[in-house]
């Protein structure tokens, strides 16, 4: 056998070829992101009542023209916070919509590409705004999201406050 690696060419393509044509590499595929059935819109839940309780805080700080340099640095990083868990929540649903939802359950539930759309622009709008009636209407969305994810799956869902502030109503 010839040595691949002294070889000035030596390539990355020429080693996968090699190993190939050896049989030295499995050949696996797979047709999700994540392994399956580890899918669930609760992480997305989470973050939008994560943009809701930052709105509360927000509002409890002192944002005026007399607001210290503390107060200042607090509600950055509450905005930014906020920003960052809107970025999550479209993601999540991104990736549950894209890489979970195929024809079956686009035909049991057909309103979810359009609900999916409406997450993202409304969840840009949540982003865009300090607006806890913004976040309560994407919260509303996500939950519905949620809702359809479950019973796609024939799980029963219930509806329930959840235990920490906002204490607002999550889909389970």
């Amino acid at each position: 056998r010839r040595v691949l690696f002294r070889s000035e060419e030596f390539t990355m393509k020429k080693l996968i070829k090699y190993f190939d044509n050896n049989d030295l590499i499995e050949k696996v595929s797979a047709h999700c992101d994540i392994p399956c059935k580890i899918y669930d819109p609760i992480v997305a839940q989470i973050g939008v009542l994560t943009m809701i309780r930052v709105i509360d805080l927000i509002d409890e700080l002192n944002t005026g023209n007399d607001a210290s340099l503390t107060e200042k640095a607090q509600f950055s990083r509450l905005v930014a916070q906020k920003e960052e868990h809107g970025l999550k929540v479209k993601e999540d649903i991104r990736v549950i919509w894209g890489d979970y939802f195929k024809t079956p359950q686009f035909e049991k539930f057909p309103e979810i590409h359009e609900l999916t759309h409406t997450i993202m622009l409304n969840c840009s709008k949540a982003k865009q705004n300090i607006n806890k009636e913004a976040c309560v209407n994407l919260l509303e969305k996500v939950n519905r999201f949620a809702e359809i994810f479950w019973l796609s799956k024939d799980i029963n869902v219930f509806k329930q406050k959840c235990p920490y502030p906002p204490q607002l109503e999550l889909v389970y």
